[in-house]
C-alpha cells in the first residue's frame, strides 16, 4: 500500500500493515533486526540524507532502521517515542 526509498533501498508497508524491505542493508535494505516489531504499521518514511527509515505504528511507537547516523538507531529516544502522529524525514 505504501512505498518509501533511501538512496539505495526500499521499503513496503503490506495491506496487513507489516513491513518488507530490499537493496542495500546499510541503506535501509535489511530490516531483519526489527522485523519483530514492524507489525501494525501505520506509515515509513525515509531519511532526507537517504539511509534510514522510521517507521509509524498505529499504537505510536516509532520503529527504526538503516545507518544509525542517519537516524536508523533511536534506541537512545526510544521512550520519548511514544503517541507519534506523523514523522517528517
Amino acid at each position: 500500500r505504501h512505498v518509501a526509498a533511501t538512496s539505495m533501498a526500499f521499503a513496503a508497508r503490506t495491506a496487513g500493515g507489516r513491513v518488507v524491505t530490499w537493496g542495500q542493508p546499510e541503506f535501509g535494505g535489511d530490516s531483519s533486526e526489527v522485523q519483530h516489531l514492524l507489525q501494525d504499521v501505520e506509515d515509513i518514511t525515509a531519511s532526507v540524507l537517504g539511509s534510514a527509515f522510521a517507521a509509524t505504528l498505529t499504537n505510536g511507537r516509532v520503529i527504526t532502521w538503516g545507518d544509525e547516523f542517519s537516524g536508523g538507531d533511536s534506541i537512545n529516544v526510544q521512550d520519548q517515542l511514544q503517541n507519534v502522529c506523523k514523522i517528517k524525514g
